[in-house]
């Protein structure tokens, strides 16, 4: 079967299916089923805990059958995609299991999402039932119907769900009568989500069960999981690592996750300590607010065992410096939404490794090396690719995008250029779209990123192209400082030049900031700094 085909054929490849069954990386379990066991045989552990209350395994698995109900009561076809709208918390969990019990497509959008974004979701996939709080931030779910519906969406239906912290009687309401629900396949398309990319409308990407059950496996691995863990996801729902975060790791294990609605690196930190949370994820922007709003207010975090990050470069200095503080190995997976994973660090693996490299390739995800220009097979260092049990199933009714995607035998293609040493581990070095050419010269941008990090006063920067009449683009880094600390451009070159720099990577422009700009999924919208960038500096036609 061609990529395109696999794409759109809605579930896995039946060859790779058995085959992935067969090593034992698969099986035939849904998330539903495990939630339905661990309601029946630990109804009254917490599945959920938040600043302001908990949520049994019982609730979760009552709001989710409910919401299924409700579903199915508006007489959708099988696989009817259903758009989902919600902050982090239990509910979207419940409503994400809810549209999985009624045979349908979860739409996944992410809650900072703007009109644009849900506008441009809602049209490409086709979904027409929308379901959310009766608020959305800043607008009322009327007032965002509207606003979509004006921009030619074709949302036809809404169903309002509510805080099961804040209303948890409403897990017991009335169950309307229905057919029997479809038996799960872990194989088919259950969730659609969006790539959380820095330019232009995200692609919306295709997800089985299996990949993410198979994730959380490798994860287990790498972060040598036990009994009585408790998990704090800080990556939004629906994305890919938050995903497998609080997703499907915490249901496999049988363990409480903790969820804030909105990322506080404060409260973040507080919840840890009372709760005490022995695993945690986040990117890297986080973990660094996090080290920042510990050194003001510290907290005893001693119950960390692992972090896990990744999603951009993980800065050494600062990774290290969360070691020493938390006492807790700091761990990453290389991948991506579309991906899965191709590499990861373990435990077992010494800082260096853990802080220095992207961690061992995996095995199964048989990565191969292309050349960006030719598209040919490499060695040592280029464009990774993989084909194996953690990737998905494509983009959804993008035939350009997944011609991007696949290559032309089927593998998927990562957009950075990696190199994989001897005893293969694996290194990033740069991305094919994110160079800053200066005089005819690649300059990676992630790579003077890391270094300008190294400086004290830095707690978060991000390095765009500036354009110049002259050397057709130059360095601009934005810097947000760390707190009651300023930098001026002048003190970082001069630290650069100190570490043995070479020139070429020094910044010519800074902007301070208070905070980065935000994608939906958590990273820096470079986008959105590299287009103020081209309007500070423009070049005159």
């Amino acid at each position: 079967m061609k990529p395109l085909e696999i794409a759109r054929s809605l579930r896995a490849d039946p060859d790779d299916a058995a085959r992935y069954r067969a090593a034992g990386w698969w099986s035939d379990r849904t998330l539903s089923a495990r939630i339905a066991e661990l309601a029946a045989t630990r109804p009254d552990a917490v599945a959920w805990i938040t600043p302001e209350g908990r949520c049994t395994w019982r609730a979760y698995d009552r709001a989710a059958t409910r919401i299924a109900a409700l579903i199915a009561a508006r007489g959708l076809a099988p696989g009817a995609r259903v758009a989902v709208l919600l902050p982090d918390g239990p509910a979207v969990h419940a409503v994400l299991l809810g549209v999985e019990r009624a045979g349908m497509v979860a739409v996944g959008i992410g809650a900072r999402a703007g009109v644009a974004e849900v506008t441009h979701l809602l049209k490409r996939t086709g979904a027409t039932l929308l379901i959310a709080h009766a608020r959305q931030r800043d607008r009322s779910l009327e007032e965002l119907v509207a606003a979509v519906r004006e921009q030619g969406a074709p949302l036809a239906d809404t169903l309002v769900v509510p805080d099961l912290i804040a209303e948890p009687g409403w897990c017991d309401g009335p169950v309307a009568d229905h057919a029997p629900f479809p038996a799960g396949d872990p194989d088919t398309l259950f969730l659609i989500n969006s790539t959380s990319g820095t330019t232009g409308m995200p692609k919306c990407v295709m997800h089985t069960q299996n990949r993410w059950f198979y994730f959380h496996r490798l994860a287990a691995e790498a972060g040598r999981f036990g009994d009585g863990e408790v998990f704090l996801g800080a990556v939004p729902m629906p994305f890919g690592f938050g995903l497998w975060t609080s997703h499907f790791s915490p249901a496999a294990l049988g363990c409480s996750t903790v969820v804030l609605p909105k990322f506080d690196a404060g409260t973040a930190l507080d919840m840890i300590a009372r709760e005490r949370v022995t695993v945690l994820c986040c990117v890297s922007t986080q973990f660094i607010m996090l080290l920042n709003e510990q050194a003001e207010r510290p907290r005893d975090l001693s119950s960390l065992k692992c972090m896990f990050t990744g999603g951009e470069a993980v800065p050494y200095r600062r990774a290290a410096e969360f070691e020493e503080v938390t006492g807790a190995a700091v761990l990453q997976f290389y991948g991506s939404n579309e991906t899965g994973a191709l590499s990861h660090t373990t435990a077992a693996d010494t800082r260096d490794r853990r802080l220095t490299t992207a961690g061992q390739v995996i095995p199964e995800m048989d990565v191969r090396l292309f050349d960006p220009a030719t598209g040919a097979e490499v060695e040592g260092r280029g464009q990774p690719a993989c084909k194996g049990p953690a990737t998905c199933l494509g983009y959804w009714d993008d035939d350009e995008a997944n011609a991007k995607l696949f290559t032309s035998d089927g593998w998927m293609l990562m957009g950075d250029i990696v190199e994989i040493d001897a005893e293969n581990y694996l290194r990033v070095v740069g991305r094919t779209s994110e160079f800053i050419i200066r005089g005819g010269k690649n300059l990676s941008a992630p790579a003077i990123e890391a270094e300008v990090a190294t400086h004290p006063a830095v707690a978060l920067v991000a390095a765009v192209p500036a354009p110049d009449a002259v050397f057709g683009e130059r360095v601009c880094i934005y810097v947000a400082p760390r707190p009651g600390q300023t930098v001026a451009l002048e003190e970082i070159t001069a630290h650069l030049a100190k570490r043995g720099i070479s020139r070429e990577w020094f910044p010519e422009y800074l902007v301070l900031m208070e905070d980065l700009p935000r994608s939906s999924g958590g990273k820096v919208a470079k986008g959105e700094l590299a287009a103020d960038a081209k309007k500070r500096w423009a070049v005159p036609a």
